[in-house]
């Protein structure tokens, strides 16, 4: 490999520390959180963000319990002016708003138009590329003609915001763990004098690893040069930014923490550009799992997942920390002994303590965390799969019958098979998995049956007519507006059998449909399997089967 090409950071700019407390401290407490999945997540997406999945972002952000939340970049596009403008009109949270400028006066004039209104505590967030590499090549100026760029946007925001007493500011010098350390201080100095911090209105100053080119210690010195000689320091939030191109942010920003970090910048999951942004969801339940409470709530950790994939139109990896489908499921033997044993001393210490299991100390091994903590079941923590002697089940479903079930339902589907073949002793075939897999899933001889459906169009809406069997009495319905499946959903509600849909995957197999349903009534959860003549008619068979399962 060309390793003589590539230059040593302690070769690129001067890692000023050598006297370190940080080693030596401990996080005691949750950092400020901000999520900046709306912003530097959508701008990293190949398809960004439309109004009402950003809304749908910003809602669940908002129940998490977030209190500050950088929702767009107003100057950059006229859908991020929409949003934060449609925020200004509407009654929202208690939550800080944070919007993103470049050091640019008709930029800024477009960012303070857009926030106009807001009632809400307002964050205005201006950055500039501070390193030699972005001044040299990107801006063509030098230290102190981008130190005039950046006072001169800093007067202009505060020229612009004279009459907004709710508004406070940002600085992030871009690029910061590439710029000189004295250069930074003194541009960081200069920002908190000119916008008059003071402890009852701060200033954020915000420190990013815009691309990460070192070990997390040398951020972690980085971090605590700037914590130690900032001017105004009770005066000051310090706020990092990791980027993830080491596949080390989650440590740069923990080891930022432990040398005088206040706040962190990040996305749920870890989107953004390149390989991403540091993940604020791991960095929480990190802090979980140390015993120390993050102050966001992730209790429904396949909701928020949910959500976050629907919005980014992104899957999550199965092995992603906590909220991956196989994070807390063993495969192997010794493993999964280990758990059982360990699930076992739970519930006993429990019951002799006379305490719930879920109020009692946690310490199964090879669970960092209880899975119940984050909504998880038990179920697929010990399961069987090929790797177990059990048979390959998704392996053999695919090759055998072109099934490409989704990975949850995998996870659901291994428990039947392991009930059935405990009881057998025996080797199940693809055969009898595939008709196992059917008498789960599928229940087509039930109390509801589809009879007929029809789309049709009226002017720019669909028309969707359902003629349903229930307990032998046929029902007609018609919906205007809505796709078959929720037309079929707001049907079954009206007859009292209320269902709503967790997920839906469908599935072309040759001239068949099938379709894949996780779904949740009054008395329960679970998946359902449809076939049909189109991925239509099959989710709808799903549907049907769903509330007519035993």
């Amino acid at each position: 490999m060309p390793f003589q090409r590539y230059a040593s950071i302690y070769d690129r700019v001067e890692v000023p520390l050598t006297q370190r407390t940080w080693p030596t401290a401990r996080i005691t407490a949750a950092p400020l959180w901000v999520p900046v999945d709306l912003r530097d997540g959508n701008q990293a997406l190949a398809e960004p963000m439309d109004p009402a999945r950003k809304r749908r972002f910003f809602e669940l952000l908002v129940a998490m319990g977030y209190k500050e939340i950088e929702v767009g970049y107003p100057s950059a596009s006229r859908t991020d002016f929409d949003f934060v403008r449609l925020l200004a009109e509407s009654d929202i949270a208690d939550v800080t708003i944070v919007v993103f400028t470049p050091a640019r006066r008709d930029l800024i004039e477009r960012t303070v138009e857009s926030i106009r209104g807001i009632t809400n505590d307002v964050v205005v967030h201006m950055y500039t590329a501070t390193a030699p590499t972005w001044r040299d090549i990107v801006l063509g100026k030098g230290r102190d003609e981008l130190r005039e760029l950046v006072l001169a946007g800093g007067r202009d925001i505060l020229d612009l915001t004279a009459d907004l007493a709710n508004v406070r500011f940002e600085f992030s010098p871009e690029v910061f763990n590439l710029t000189e350390p004295d250069y930074v201080l003194e541009l960081c100095d200069a920002m908190t004098t000119l916008w008059d911090a003071a402890p009852d209105r701060p200033v954020i100053l915000n420190l990013p690893a815009t691309v990460e080119v070192a070990t997390p210690n040398v951020y972690a010195d980085q971090i605590e040069y700037m914590h130690r000689n900032l001017a105004r320091r009770d005066s000051v939030i310090l706020s990092v930014h990791p980027h993830n191109d080491r596949g080390t942010g989650v440590a740069c920003a923990e080891l930022a923490l432990l040398a005088g970090a206040q706040r962190v910048e990040g996305c749920v999951f870890g989107n953004g550009e390149r390989t991403g942004n540091v993940d604020i969801a791991t960095l929480a339940l990190n802090l979980l799992a140390q015993g120390v409470d993050p102050m966001i709530d992730f209790s429904d950790i396949d909701e928020i997942a949910r959500t976050v994939s629907y919005c980014t139109r992104m899957p999550i990896h199965e092995r992603h920390p906590y909220v991956g489908d196989l994070v807390h499921t063993a495969f192997s033997g010794t493993h999964q002994d280990a758990i059982k044993k360990g699930l076992v001393e739970h519930r006993e210490r429990a019951a002799v303590l006379r305490r719930k299991e879920s109020e009692t100390d946690w310490r199964v091994p090879y669970l960092p965390i209880d899975p119940a903590d984050i909504g998880r079941t038990y179920d697929a923590v010990i399961r069987v799969n090929s790797q177990s002697g059990k048979g390959g089940i998704a392996y053999l479903l695919q090759t055998g019958y072109g099934l490409d079930l989704p990975r949850r339902m995998q996870i659901d589907f291994a428990r039947h098979v392991q009930a059935h073949t405990d009881d057998s002793g025996e080797e199940v075939t693809a055969a009898e998995l595939f008709e196992l897999f059917e008498a789960v899933y599928s229940h087509t001889d039930g109390p509801v049956g589809l009879k007929d459906w029809h789309v049709g169009n009226t002017g720019d809406a669909q028309d969707i007519e359902l003629t349903l069997i229930v307990d032998g009495a046929t029902h007609t319905f018609r919906s205007a507006g809505a796709n078959p499946v929720d037309a079929l959903t707001e049907a079954l509600e009206d007859l009292g059998r209320r269902i709503e849909v967790l997920s839906l995957a469908q599935q072309s197999l040759g001239n068949t449909a099938v379709a894949y349903l996780e779904y949740r009534t009054a008395e329960r959860s679970g998946w359902a399997f449809g076939r049909g003549d189109s991925v239509i008619d099959a989710a709808l068979t799903a549907v049907c089967g769903a509330v007519s399962a035993p």
